[in-house]
């Protein structure tokens, strides 16, 4: 039997190729692609009236800039090799994106769904205590996320945690990012990644250029997207495509088998279903089958993969029969499937640039937890006083003159309303999708030995951080 390629292994591989496209000293290369640290800890929590012990671990990839950020996953598959592949393309995507954090990921072996949430809590708390003692938790050093197992609320025992362990830290509540808003948290997180990949379809549907190579025409409305994993990321991805640019959602692959309508997809009405029965089957609004993964194969114009990593493999790339895959997930397309497909002429918008949206709008909550004051709030009602009065002066020279023009339906409203967090929040990271894809499409283009983008984004992250290295006198 083949061997399987490995996400960390498809993570080395990919740096590796694009770090060869540079001139880059072997130290300096090497310094970029070694994890610096991995810490794993042990713990007990008495529970059920027994103790049970929990591994977790927390990887630092590169301190170039700091505080490092990344994720905790909570997951039975939580591995030391998975750990620090995620924390490896932390940092070459904090870096593409130009957020100034290092890269780091956490995660805690465990299965969630087998505690509830009074146990979760305590396990939460004391993994939280294990990571501060050892400085991997600190809104100057390390600023934990949610991942794939955990949300908002495991966040919010996080920072209640930290803030307990260390009552005379002012910035404690930007320890971690991905809180409720009632905690600190900001506008936007929830929905940000799957926004991010929203955005980053505009922006590649602006260029024609891009858009030839992968044989696409005209706009992004209409045309028939296969989403896989309508969790989080997934589900605000299909819901935002398909409501605001009238895509066509056609297929949604679950655990539990797949939905199928060529029509289109009513994504709130599914995740309701999903959220009611716990999966896909019965769903009224499409066909129903159990072929799994293979719905993958699917024909479309674009393809979603947005839940786990290393769907796409070796085995079934030759069959993918989409036109364009957006990774939304973090290494869903292994490097060994990212060669056949690259050759078939199927362009891969890649996880490092696709799903920053998450990193991106938690930097913007980091920086509001240590501004200490909410987005806006200096100047919206600002901005709605000058609205405001060149709207009052429209409209006396209107009468002043006699010519009596209507300003246009709804303008008015929309003019004078000033920007509130949520719109900064979305300004700012769709101006951080565009300004990326540019830079990437730059060396794509320009570079004859750049033939695909994601080794364009990773030239353009290996360049920052080893300027950063440079200009540090490594």
């Amino acid at each position: 039997m083949a061997h399987r390629i490995s996400f960390r292994e498809s993570v080395e591989k990919m740096f590796t190729h694009a770090a060869g496209l540079m001139e880059l000293s072997p130290g300096l290369e090497e310094k970029i692609r070694v994890c610096n640290s991995t810490y794993t800890v042990r713990f007990g929590v008495r529970l059920r009236g027994q103790i049970h012990t929990f591994t977790g671990y927390r990887s630092v990839h590169s301190e170039h800039m700091e505080p490092v950020k990344g994720g905790i996953r909570y997951s039975l598959d939580v591995n030391q090799d998975e750990v620090e592949a995620l924390a490896a393309l932390m940092t070459y995507k904090c870096a593409l994106v130009e957020v100034p954090f290092g890269g780091s990921k956490g995660g805690l072996c465990i299965d969630p769904r087998a505690w509830n949430e009074d146990e979760l809590e305590r396990i939460t708390r004391r993994f939280t205590y294990e990571l501060s003692r050892r400085n991997l938790i600190s809104p100057s050093q390390n600023v934990p996320a949610p991942d794939m197992g955990t949300g908002e609320r495991e966040m919010a025992w996080m920072a209640d945690a930290y803030k307990r362990l260390h009552p005379d830290d002012i910035n404690a509540k930007a320890c971690v990012t991905g809180k409720p808003r009632t905690a600190g948290g900001i506008d936007g997180r929830v929905e940000a990644t799957g926004r991010g990949v929203q955005y980053a379809l505009r922006e590649f549907f602006r260029h024609g250029d891009v858009m030839t190579k992968a044989g696409l025409t005209g706009v992004l409305a209409g045309k028939r997207v296969v989403v896989q994993g309508l969790g989080n990321v997934g589900y605000h991805a299909a819901q935002f495509l398909s409501a605001e640019d009238q895509c066509l959602v056609t297929c949604v692959i679950e655990r539990d088998g797949v939905i199928r309508n060529p029509q289109g997809i009513n994504i709130d009405a599914l995740r309701g279903h999903i959220r009611a029965t716990g999966g896909v089957k019965g769903f009224a609004g499409g066909d129903y089958s159990d072929d799994g993964l293979r719905a993958l194969e699917d024909e479309c114009d674009i393809l979603i993969p947005a839940a786990i990593e290393s769907v796409i493999d070796g085995d079934n790339a030759e069959r993918i029969r989409c036109k364009l895959i957006i990774e939304a997930a973090n290494g869903p397309v292994t490097a060994d499937a990212d060669e056949i497909l690259r050759r078939r002429g199927v362009v891969i918008i890649p996880d490092m640039y696709a799903n920053a949206g998450g990193v991106t709008v938690s930097y913007f909550e980091w920086v509001k937890n240590l501004s200490q004051i909410s987005l806006g709030r200096l100047e919206r009602r600002h901005e709605e006083a000058r609205a405001r009065m060149l709207i009052e002066e429209l409209e006396r020279i209107s009468a002043d003159t006699g010519t009596n023009f209507e300003l246009a339906r709804g303008f008015k409203e929309s003019f004078l309303h000033g920007a509130d967090e949520l719109d900064l929040v979305r300004s700012g990271l769709d101006d951080t999708m565009r300004e990326s894809f540019k830079k990437m499409k730059e060396v794509w283009m320009n570079n004859a030995k750049v033939d695909d983008m994601r080794t364009a984004a990773y030239v353009v992250a290996i360049r920052r951080i080893s300027n950063v290295y440079n200009s540090l006198g490594l």
